[in-house]
């Protein structure tokens, strides 16, 4: 019965008919190996279906999910980063810098903006990792001073939500100074009486984690986030010992008291919506505020 045997071989089918997969249809998570769609992974705000795996996603993509009807405004946009120590590694600085926009589509590693939430006004300032590791220089830390600016001026909560490295050593002085510029900022913001909440994502780390991301009326972690100032790894060469299990993980740094609390991706929108609401700016006397801003 030669229909059970095959007559030719090898696949003859011609090379222009065959049909290949698109890229980017399936999601297969790094931690639990679960295969879903992308559609899917998508509409889950990027965490695995299985073990809630909670994938790095962009500024945009925060902006998309936590603004209504995913409109915002989009504040000091073109911010491009200078050279102001002349830094020269493998390649210049500015050449590094323009390679990364034109690989990212991004003008630094921070973006905010402004817009509502279930109706109610927020300003967000967003932290890439995919820019030179999510790191701090001189654009980050001015863009996050001014987006605390805007909301100060219209008395709207503000949200950080960090993701870095920590300093960007091209920068050098210039970055570490973005810690006491944005720190003395959110000092204002909170003598103004409104709102502050940081987001820390993975990974927040260095002079990020030492300075704005731990300083919120509510300090909120992602499931998993990475936190701490050096990597676990140059802990452990340090002092020469194996670290705890899950360290300077979010649920350790939680269990030790530096965090408030932990909430799924999936939930932040309404979480943040509550916080803001029973955190709602108090109302401080325009000259009262402004013998404060002067004290500062």
């Amino acid at each position: 019965m030669s229909w059970f045997k095959r007559v030719e071989k090898g696949i003859v089918t011609p090379t222009e008919q065959k049909k290949e997969t698109p890229d980017g249809l399936w999601y297969k998570c790094p931690e639990c190996k679960t295969v879903a769609t992308m559609a899917e992974h998508k509409r889950l705000l990027y965490t695995c279906a299985k073990c809630n795996h909670h994938d790095r996603v962009d500024a945009a993509d925060y902006f998309d999910f936590l603004f209504d009807e995913q409109a915002y405004t989009e504040l000091d946009a073109d911010m491009h980063s200078a050279d102001p120590l002349n830094f020269v590694d493998t390649k210049g600085y500015p050449q590094r810098v323009a390679a990364t926009e034109k690989a990212t589509g991004l003008k630094d590693a921070v973006r905010s903006a402004h817009g509502q939430m279930n109706g109610q006004g927020l300003v967000v300032a967003a932290m890439d990792f995919k820019f030179i590791g999510g790191s701090m220089g001189s654009v980050v830390g001015e863009k996050i001073a001014r987006a605390i600016d805007y909301a100060r001026h219209n008395r709207l909560p503000f949200l950080m939500i960090s993701r870095s490295g920590g300093a960007r050593m091209m920068e050098a002085g210039y970055s570490l100074m973005q810690m006491a510029k944005t720190s003395a900022k959110l000092a204002m913001l909170s003598e103004a009486g409104i709102p502050y909440i940081s987001l820390l994502t993975d990974p927040t780390t260095g002079g990020v984690t030492a300075s704005f991301a731990m300083l919120g009326d509510f300090n909120i972690a992602e499931p998993g986030a990475l936190i701490g100032f050096a990597g676990p790894r140059v802990i452990k060469e340090t002092i020469g010992k194996d670290l705890p299990k899950g360290f300077q993980s979010a649920e350790f740094v939680l269990e030790h008291g530096f965090l408030d609390f932990i909430v799924d991706r999936k939930d932040l929108k309404q979480k943040l919506t509550d916080l803001i609401t029973m955190l709602k700016p108090v109302e401080v006397p325009v000259k009262e505020a402004a013998n404060s801003a002067s004290r500062i």
